[in-house]
């Protein structure tokens, strides 16, 4: 499940993840903070793991693709700086060109390890 926040030029986007579920992102055009809420999960950042337990933050660079594993049911936070307001134009306003090569590494790589 997905909710949108969005205040004076701050964006966050909620996903509530259940256990074992792998979310394959994309690359965004500027870094990002990305908050652990609650719950545990496994990040690979271009090829880079890194297992975070709440509550925990992380700064994604930009350009660089990202996956997340929930290893428990976790609730994760992208916050992004932006004047965008709008759900249906914020991923065209953040989200970098893709490589949709470099998404499936990822997917293959987190799932294969559960």
């Amino acid at each position: 499940m997905i909710t949108h926040f969005f205040s004076s030029g701050v964006y966050a986007k909620e996903t509530r993840i259940p256990a074992g579920h792998v979310l394959v992102q994309h690359a965004h055009k500027h870094d990002h903070l990305s908050i652990l809420a609650q719950g545990s999960v496994e990040v690979l950042v271009d090829g880079e793991k890194q297992v975070l337990h709440a509550p925990a933050c992380v700064t994604i660079e930009a350009n660089r693709h990202h996956g997340v594993k929930s290893l428990t049911d976790a609730i994760w936070y992208c916050v992004h700086a932006t004047a965008c307001v709008d759900e249906d134009e914020i991923d065209e306003v953040l989200i970098a060109p893709g490589d949709i090569t470099a998404a499936q590494a990822i997917a293959d790589t987190l799932q294969k390890e559960y």
